[in-house]
């Protein structure tokens, strides 16, 4: 990377002036040592790739049957809506607007912003408003809360299994992918590669 950049360190906030990293190698702070920036190999062409799974797993987790509940001779389906459905209806909105939030929409958000962002720079375009919603995507990251919507949902099939046979559909194995999907997607993104290619564009 042959664009320089200063970064604080978040230990001893150090401005440090950061050159050429090579791959495999690492930035650390010049007075305390902590690490800065570790440059990852192919870093947009992977998170892209996954941001493009993700899509894929997002559509199959909503399209999908969720669980299906089998009492006697009757199966029930269900979706991943229907739970947010049912909470409305039984006047829960608070938890329904929640669920609703942190595990369709937050998601859906930040799927949609990944591919405004990666897909004109694979292109080498900048996309419009780059910087605003590069920096609305990563706040609104920690309010995706799949994972313990995953775990309630393991918790009440432990619970129910006593009255009903538990069927996973499509879209529960789909939702469970599209946790680990989004995790490497987050993991694999340099942010550094976003802010360099803005200040070239600027420059």
């Amino acid at each position: 990377m042959a664009h320089s950049f200063q970064m604080a360190c978040h230990e001893c906030d150090l401005l440090n002036h950061i050159g050429n990293v090579p791959i495999g190698a690492a930035a650390r702070c010049a007075r305390c040592g902590s690490l800065l920036w570790r440059p990852k190999t192919n870093s947009l062409e992977r998170a892209l790739a996954l941001a493009l799974t993700g899509v894929i797993l997002f559509v199959i987790a909503n399209a999908y049957p969720f669980l299906g509940f089998k009492v006697g001779s009757q199966v029930r389906q269900t979706a991943l809506t229907t739970g947010i459905i049912e909470l409305y209806r039984q006047d829960m909105w608070p938890m329904a607007t929640l669920v609703l939030l942190t595990c369709v929409l937050v998601p859906a958000l930040e799927l949609a912003g990944m591919l405004y962002v990666l897909l004109p720079l694979r292109a080498n375009r900048v996309p419009w408003q780059l910087a605003r919603v590069f920096r609305t995507l990563r706040e609104f990251q920690p309010w995706g809360m799949m994972e313990i919507f995953m775990l309630g949902i393991l918790v009440s099939a432990v619970k129910l299994v006593k009255m009903a046979a538990i069927i996973p559909g499509t879209a529960l194995f789909a939702f469970l992918i599209l946790i680990f999907v989004l995790a490497a997607m987050k993991v694999s993104l340099d942010p550094h590669l976003i802010w360099e290619r803005l200040d070239r564009d600027h420059a």
